[in-house]
């Protein structure tokens, strides 16, 4: 799949790989589908069974040295990347031991402009080595767990990408506003109704106060981190990126970022 306006698109991504419906599918719809229909991104989806040399379009093969599984071999996966001249590079293995992706690397990746990038899709018990060490830029890892394939991996640095480009979301504060844009896990939503079961909309958020709306949503979401992604906190310690306001909102409740981020 592609788009019509390639020429004018901000990001041009190409996906290898042995499941083409699977990802072509996926990015026609929802807020791909909308971007791709736009003309805001540009997803060329490849079937790296098309570079296999026999009848059965074969791809994978037993490993040397014996072990369980099979392997993607790096013939077919050689000729089907080679196939497609002008794929934007780099071009990113998504594997387990890949540099782990995540809000940062998307951002790189979505200023990369219309030279996009390229993923290829890892399967089986893994690739052959030399596909890692010769043909590829580098890999990305969405996290550290097993998965039967690079499919879903591809598609979740698909569309956290995708999510970054102008338009895409349709509301410019949107990207900036999510968990992590920022460091942070994101603030507490609401929206109606204002009661439920007993349930109240915390009232600064009914105030029609911007001041106080934006102020409370920034110690939610301090509080929110320091409870369930210290670590986060203790990075933006590290960077210098907390304020002396943060430090001290994080301090009256219980929080002390100069020795961690556990209550006091």
């Amino acid at each position: 799949m592609g788009c019509s306006t390639c020429d004018g698109c901000l990001v041009r991504i190409d996906v290898f790989t042995i499941f083409p419906d699977m990802v072509g599918t996926y990015c026609g719809m929802s807020i791909l589908g909308r971007a791709v229909a736009a003309g805001v991104l540009d997803v060329r989806v490849h079937d790296v069974r098309d570079g296999a040399s026999d009848v059965h379009r074969s791809v994978d093969d037993s490993p040397f040295g014996g072990g369980a599984g099979m392997v993607l071999r790096p013939d077919p996966v050689f000729r089907c990347v080679e196939s497609v001249p002008d794929a934007p590079r780099p071009l990113f293995l998504l594997a387990p031991g890949g540099r782990p992706f995540d809000q940062r690397v998307a951002e790189e990746l979505a200023g990369l402009g219309g030279g996009g990038f390229s993923l290829l899709c890892g399967r089986y018990e893994g690739v052959d080595q030399r596909v890692a060490d010769h043909l590829v830029d580098g890999e990305l890892s969405v996290g550290d767990f097993v998965l039967a394939g690079g499919e879903l991996a591809a598609l979740v640095v698909v569309e956290t990408v995708a999510r970054l480009l102008p338009d895409v979301l349709g509301n410019e504060e949107s990207p900036r506003e999510e968990s992590f844009s920022d460091g942070l896990l994101e603030y507490p939503q609401y929206t109606r109704p204002a009661e439920f079961r007993g349930w109240s909309v915390p009232d600064v958020l009914r105030s029609g106060d911007h001041g106080a709306v934006a102020a409370w949503r920034r110690l939610q979401a301090l509080l929110r981190t320091a409870e369930r992604r210290p670590d986060l906190i203790a990075h933006l310690v590290r960077a210098s990126a907390l304020s002396a306001s943060d430090v001290q909102a994080l301090a009256a409740h219980g929080y002390d970022v100069s020795s961690g981020t556990e209550p006091v």
